[in-house]
């Protein structure tokens, strides 16, 4: 089967919720990281054969084929590189990658960008399923759905609070590991280990004109004490804000290409793809599925968990990356080693490319050889990406 092979992966720096990004469209910040893209892997750009966008709230300004949206606004592209937008909830642009990477290994596409993008200052988590019904439109939950889950409303915040309890979590525990992805994101901040891989944005501040470039949710003077003293979500839980990923703005995006490609373009690979899994599970508990498609994973590339070198575990809440290393026995050591979603934010569909610019970025920095990216996602879904760096 032919390979598939990175030659680069891009993101913005991750923008709070009315914070630096909030002035961007999102199609044209989708735009600006396919233009950074292509114009740094020096590729023609209409010789693109796709691209696969991903995308979880497609409403409003991210309504109407969002993905296609962006080729247009784009500088690099051209009305003939088509596109779609895809919705595997947390996962979509690791879908994306997943899918493009099908495409190369298949043999019908050469070059095909995977991307994501989430303005979720514009388009607010849920407002797609809340305006319709507000409007008595109805609800996404069928008659079907209801006679087979009675009374269940789909919720990632009741899954991650019964993963606490199911894998006996204490709030400290959930507090301290908070507090080390805000320190590792500082530490990576400060060496300069994430300027590679983020595309600069101008953006407009009460000082003036600025480029952002440094993640905005990262917080430089955390403490365990403020982070302990946040106001729990449920009075009967254990998770807090500071617990949980943060709203994000933000778009990433991954060029993937055959091997004919990198001769014909004359491109250098960083990585080829090892093994692309995807599985599901429980839809209430939803947030665990992530364990078990790694066991999957690993199974089907031949590896064990000590083979790889780094690992990226979405930080939807701090129990599912604690529970993934409780069940994998996996090295906490290598686990978000420049941080997660807590201190950098967890901009839904552009999460999963912008987990492999820094997963690329970090193998690099530290030499490794293999890499293991893993999102939650909703309706109990989990995709588990193995990469081999070059």
């Amino acid at each position: 089967m032919p390979t598939a092979y990175i030659v680069d992966a891009v993101r913005t720096a991750g923008g709070k919720r009315g914070g630096r990004l909030a002035g961007w469209h999102p199609v044209d910040m989708a735009a600006a990281t396919l233009d950074a893209l292509v114009t740094r892997s020096g590729v023609d750009g209409k010789a693109i054969d796709d691209v696969v966008m991903g995308c979880v709230m497609q409403g409003g300004q991210q309504g109407l084929q969002v993905g296609r949206n962006a080729v247009l606004a784009a500088k690099t592209l051209g009305e003939s590189v088509p596109a779609v937008t895809i919705d595997r909830q947390c996962g979509s642009s690791q879908q994306a990658m997943q899918f493009a990477a099908q495409a190369v290994m298949s043999g019908t596409q050469d070059m095909v960008i995977a991307a994501g993008v989430e303005s979720m200052t514009r388009v607010p988590m849920g407002s797609t399923v809340m305006f319709h019904m507000k409007e008595g439109l109805g609800s996404y939950k069928s008659p079907g759905l209801e006679t087979l889950y009675p009374g269940i409303q789909w919720s990632q915040f009741m899954g991650a609070e019964m993963i606490v309890k199911k894998h006996g979590f204490t709030k400290d525990m959930l507090d301290q590991f908070s507090l080390e992805s805000h320190q590792k994101a500082k530490a990576a901040t400060e060496a300069g280990l994430f300027e590679d891989e983020i595309v600069a944005l101008e953006v407009e501040t009460p000082e003036g004109t600025i480029m952002h470039t440094i993640d905005e949710g990262i917080r430089f003077d955390a403490t365990l004490e403020g982070i302990a003293g946040v106001k729990l979500l449920s009075p009967e839980g254990t998770i807090t804000a500071a617990s949980s990923s943060q709203i994000c703005d933000g778009a990433s995006a991954v060029l993937i290409v055959s091997e004919e490609a990198l001769k014909t373009h004359g491109l250098t690979p960083v990585a080829r793809i090892h093994n692309l899994t995807v599985t599901a599970g429980d839809p209430v508990i939803m947030l665990e599925e992530p364990l078990f498609a790694t066991d999957r994973a690993l199974q089907r590339a031949g590896m064990k968990i000590s083979d790889i070198d780094l690992y990226e575990v979405n930080e939807a809440f701090a129990p599912v990356p604690l529970a993934w290393l409780k069940h994998t026995g996996a090295d906490p050591s290598k686990l978000n080693v420049h941080g997660g979603a807590i201190a950098l934010g967890h901009p839904l569909g552009a999460s999963g490319t912008k987990l492999m610019a820094t997963l690329l970025g970090a193998l690099k920095a530290r030499g490794g050889k293999y890499g293991l990216q893993t999102m939650c996602e909703g309706g109990g879904v989990a995709n588990v990406t193995i990469i081999e760096r070059l």
